[in-house]
């Protein structure tokens, strides 16, 4: 059975300015800001939530379906998924627009300014959840406003256990918005930020918002994640990293680790530290989608951070 992923499919270019950003805005003229910064180092990446997700799962084995929608620019993006074997039967082609584009300028603080231009995600609910067969677990990442709505109650009409993974889609929904996602995911996956946002919109604690859950997984970078299941707080540690270059993408790779250990059956402590182990590899090259473990390598590193083997 596959795994649906809903979500964004994105080119990221990043540029990087060679000096700090404050030494170039005054406070005192905000109001007129008019700055441009000298980027001689750019790269550009295959990314979007879906697109990472997808390649992570994929990398333990899993069985990605993407569903998504992207722009007449994407052929590059298509001849890269050709090369990997993932299936584009549910990415649809919106004409006249663009795929997601994320242009993100660092500085030598790791300060960051980013523009997103959504293009056809925009027109996600054009895509339907019925239309992927043979599907027992989805997610719904950042996408569309009215395709993560929509998505959300096609996934719950099909009887399909999902996952609601807001992320950078969260200031989109008010509170009655994410109390409705909530109440039809069978799983809530969010960083440390997103889950004081979504306390602070919901007017409901982590503890209150688990209880009508599976799990409630909080993310905490460095410090690990914290799972709230069967009314337990499980503490996942953090995996060691062989060196910290990028934290694009770390998200994606850890969900990806969560959708497989759900989609095995397996119990928290053992799909969280796989889903740790996944950001960690991550977090060690550049871009989403440049790391290329082999399994072996995934489960020699999971027995060398915990002590116990993982059943890849």
């Amino acid at each position: 059975m596959h795994t649906l992923i809903c979500g964004s499919m994105a080119y990221d270019t990043i540029m990087v300015f060679q000096d700090q950003f404050k030494n170039h805005i005054l406070p005192e003229k905000i109001h007129i800001l008019n700055v441009a910064f000298l980027v001689p180092e750019m790269r550009r990446e295959f990314g979007g939530c879906a697109g990472n997700i997808a390649y992570n799962l994929q990398l333990l084995g899993g069985k990605p379906q993407i569903m998504a929608t992207v722009g007449d620019d994407f052929a590059p993006y298509a001849a890269r998924l050709d090369k990997l074997g993932l299936s584009q039967a549910h990415i649809k082609t919106i004409p006249n627009s663009y795929t997601g584009q994320a242009f993100i300028t660092t500085d030598l603080d790791d300060n960051q300014i980013t523009a997103f231009h959504p293009g056809a995600m925009s027109f996600s609910e054009q895509n339907r959840v019925s239309d992927a067969p043979n599907v027992s677990l989805g997610i719904i990442s950042p996408d569309g406003r009215t395709g993560m709505i929509e998505h959300a109650q096609q996934f719950r009409d099909a009887g399909i256990a999902w996952v609601f993974d807001p992320g950078q889609g969260m200031p989109m929904f008010g509170g009655e918005d994410l109390l409705n996602f909530v109440h039809l995911a069978d799983y809530v996956t969010v960083n440390d930020y997103e889950a004081q946002l979504l306390q602070d919109k919901t007017g409901k604690t982590l503890n209150e918002l688990a209880q009508g859950l599976r799990a409630l997984i909080v993310t905490r970078g460095g410090e690990g994640s914290t799972i709230y299941a069967d009314g337990k707080e499980i503490i996942i540690p953090c995996a060691k990293a062989a060196a910290v270059l990028d934290p694009t993408g770390c998200g994606d790779a850890y969900r990806a680790g969560l959708l497989y250990g759900i989609q095995q059956g397996w119990d928290w402590e053992t799909t969280g530290r796989l889903a740790s182990l996944m950001g960690t590899i991550k977090i060690a090259s550049l871009g989403g989608q440049n790391h290329a473990p082999s399994i072996e390598d995934i489960k020699a590193q999971f027995l060398q951070n915990f002590g116990f083997a993982v059943p890849l």
